[in-house]
């Protein structure tokens, strides 16, 4: 690997099963952005001892097995990806907290699907709520792909600018892995309030697709070595990023949106997908960094 430049990816670890194989999709990441990667586990004592009633050097006890966790998953990274500039960092605190201040220096973060100890409910518990659109930078949650998933990437898309952030993303990954883009657009038929006006389904859908290869044409400019593809979906937005992302290696969402996506990320839009996708989710939130 040439020497890594740029801030480092970051990545959680409790020492369980998901967390392990966060660690190792996070090397593959660094190594194809070639930026070090940062282990790190949050020591918590607040489970184990209440500010009234401490318990006499908890944290102490609690250190070793700490250092054992990083140890482990930073022979895993190495050995994933040797060459790998990987650091570990061992940091007092509660998890959410801890990798919120991590994402100051960080180009990213990312989280097992599932954790235990130090990283508890990683997906749809307490920590993953806390970073997942909280943070400045880009934050992925890793589950397993499906075992029929393409060389794609899926990306929710509902014409505003508030989706530029995610198709950034969404084109530079599949860059960096040689992979197309499945853009994602779910459309469902106006709800009417008092009299019922009439409406044609195939003409409002033209509408739409023709609005929405507008937008997306700068994107496929800028990105002409990207192979593109644009699904127009008569569904609600979770059915189909669900049923798309069962044959992705990547699903792609943005934290905030209009229309189709609104309410993402941690409204229910976003929670549901967080809940239901088939292969790892990356949520981003702001400017995408480069």
């Amino acid at each position: 690997m040439s020497e890594p430049f740029g801030e480092p990816v970051v990545v959680g670890t409790d020492g369980s099963t998901g967390a392990i194989r966060a660690v190792e999709w996070a090397a593959d990441h660094a190594y194809l952005r070639r930026v070090p990667l940062r282990v790190v586990h949050a020591v918590d004592r607040l489970p184990y001892d209440a500010p009234r009633y401490p318990i006499p050097d908890s944290y102490d006890r609690l250190t070793p097995s700490g250092w054992q966790i990083l140890g482990h998953a930073e022979r895993a990274a190495r050995e994933r990806r040797p060459g790998l500039e990987v650091t570990t960092e061992l940091v007092e605190g509660r998890p959410g907290r801890v990798l919120r201040d991590q994402a100051a220096r960080a180009a990213e973060l990312v989280l097992g699907s599932h954790g235990a100890g130090g990283f508890p409910g990683m997906l749809l518990g307490s920590v993953g709520n806390q970073v997942a659109g909280h943070v400045p930078v880009p934050v992925v949650v890793v589950r397993p792909a499906p075992p029929e998933a393409a060389d794609e990437i899926v990306v929710g898309f509902d014409c505003s600018e508030a989706s530029g952030p995610a198709l950034a993303y969404a084109f530079e990954e599949a860059r960096l892995r040689g992979h197309r883009v499945r853009i994602v657009c779910a459309w469902e038929p106006p709800v009417p309030y008092g009299p019922v006006i009439a409406f044609e389904p195939d003409e409002t859908r033209r509408a739409a697709e023709e609005y929405a290869r507008s937008e997306l044409r700068p994107w496929q400019c800028g990105y002409a070595d990207v192979k593109t593809e644009l699904d127009m979906v008569r569904d609600h937005p979770v059915a189909a990023l669900v049923e798309a992302s069962s044959r992705a290696a990547l699903l792609v969402v943005g934290s905030h949106g209009r229309g189709a996506f609104a309410a993402a990320v941690l409204g229910s839009v976003s929670r549901a997908v967080l809940s239901h996708a088939h292969c790892p989710v990356a949520v981003v939130r702001g400017a995408a960094r480069r």
